[in-house]
């Protein structure tokens, strides 16, 4: 028997995808991006000097090859990221239509996204008056506050104050399918939070609208404002049976980590750990050591993109990266003869880039367990399919297994 690891460095992408001139960061497109190129090249020229110092040093992340992988993406110099690869890698491209995080783990799990997302006006108000009623009726209050794209930080600044004293929750967009309520844990209170957003999901993902997630803060106008860890993911279940769904009907148990159980509103998953990134490796570690054999353990790992590439904070970024380059070393260490790690990403968030939304990115394929060697240019969902043929499990679905292929 074998076990398998699944891990999403949220974000960390490689360079453009091949359509990537159709996605928008305001008015640029996405051609040229490129978050772990960007960033290195920042850290070369002294540009990412903030809680860090010099080049970016992923001697982990490189030695499976994540330098090779980002050459054969985009082709851009990558100061650092040079090593000969000592793992079985690759750079894979998204075939659904979104730079969300949705659309990139459904496809890692073998279903891409079957229909087109709904996305909120830039423009003017954001949301009509029926969505409008839909929120006010659930919350019991008379109106709502912001009612536009915006950052989640910039806005609980903004308006913080003023949701203290009216009670109204403050509701906002992105680039993504998203809809977003922020709310003071103590004021509005953290419960009456989430059970809004479960109420009024149905009613958005009818529209199409993919995640509905509950923002809540601390603080006060004078102190200010800080989000907390206790955001909460309502997205649309997926329509179809996902790689934790095949892994569960041949009887392995599933462990999800992060996000994974609010992107798959829990679809085919057996537990949850929660927690910042530092609390997840630990659960990472744990699963390593003890999870069981001919399991699955599915991780996220947000705060690449949740601290440092949507704030664009190249030197949080670059921390982050060599932080986890490090942890995720000791993983490796700890694994049994049999396993097989995976790290990927689920889209791009090019802290260099104009704007504040994600990126249109190629992303990394970086396999430990399998040998060595190039597996070139791949699918998000041909990483399912190697998953289930690790496992031994009947796959379904577009995605085909690169393990074994070398180039």
């Amino acid at each position: 028997m074998t076990r398998a690891f699944l891990v999403v460095m949220d974000s960390v992408g490689i360079g453009g995808a091949p359509d990537a001139g159709a996605y928008f960061n305001k008015d640029l497109p996405d051609l040229g991006a490129n978050t772990v190129a960007h960033i290195a090249q920042a850290c070369a020229e002294g540009r990412a000097e903030a809680g860090r110092s010099g080049p970016l040093r992923l001697p982990t992340l490189d030695g499976l090859g994540l330098g090779a992988a980002l050459r054969l993406a985009s082709g851009q110099p990558a100061p650092g990221l040079d090593a000969v690869p000592g793992g079985l890698w690759g750079a894979a491209a998204e075939v659904s239509a979104g730079k969300d995080t949705p659309s990139g783990h459904w496809e890692l799990a073998g279903l891409p996204v079957p229909w087109d997302w709904s996305y909120f006006p830039e423009e003017g108000p954001a949301f009509d008056a029926d969505l409008i009623a839909h929120v006010t009726a659930a919350a019991g209050t008379g109106g709502i506050l912001g009612n536009c794209h915006a950052s989640g930080t910039t806005i609980i600044a903004e308006l913080g104050a003023e949701h203290m004293q009216s009670g109204w929750p403050i509701c906002y967009t992105s680039a993504d399918s998203v809809f977003q309520i922020a709310a003071h844990e103590e004021v509005f209170g953290l419960e009456r939070l989430l059970a809004l957003c479960e109420a009024i999901a149905p009613y958005l993902h009818a529209r199409k609208v993919g995640r509905v997630i509950a923002r809540p803060f601390v603080g006060t106008p004078t102190d200010g404002f800080a989000r907390t860890t206790n955001r909460r993911d309502y997205a649309i279940k997926p329509p179809a049976p996902i790689l934790t769904d095949w892994v569960q009907s041949a009887g392995g148990r599933v462990h999800g980590i992060g996000k994974i159980g609010d992107i798959f509103s829990m679809q085919g998953i057996d537990t949850l750990k929660k927690g910042s990134d530092a609390a997840l490796m630990g659960h990472l570690r744990d699963a390593v050591e003890n999870a069981e054999e001919g399991s699955l353990t599915f991780a996220n790992f947000v705060e690449f993109d949740s601290l440092y590439g949507h704030r664009r904070d190249i030197s949080g970024y670059a921390r982050a990266l060599e932080w986890f380059d490090g942890e995720i070393a000791r993983v490796i260490e700890r694994m049994h003869a049999g396993d097989l790690l995976i790290l990927t990403a689920d889209h791009g968030n090019d802290p260099s880039w104009p704007g504040s939304d994600h990126t249109r990115e190629q992303v990394p394929v970086l396999i430990a367990g399998a040998g060595a060697g190039s597996i070139g240019a791949v699918r998000f969902a041909d990483v399912a399919a190697s998953v289930a043929a690790h496992l031994g499990v009947p796959a379904q679905g577009p995605g085909r297994s690169f393990l074994g292929a070398r180039e």
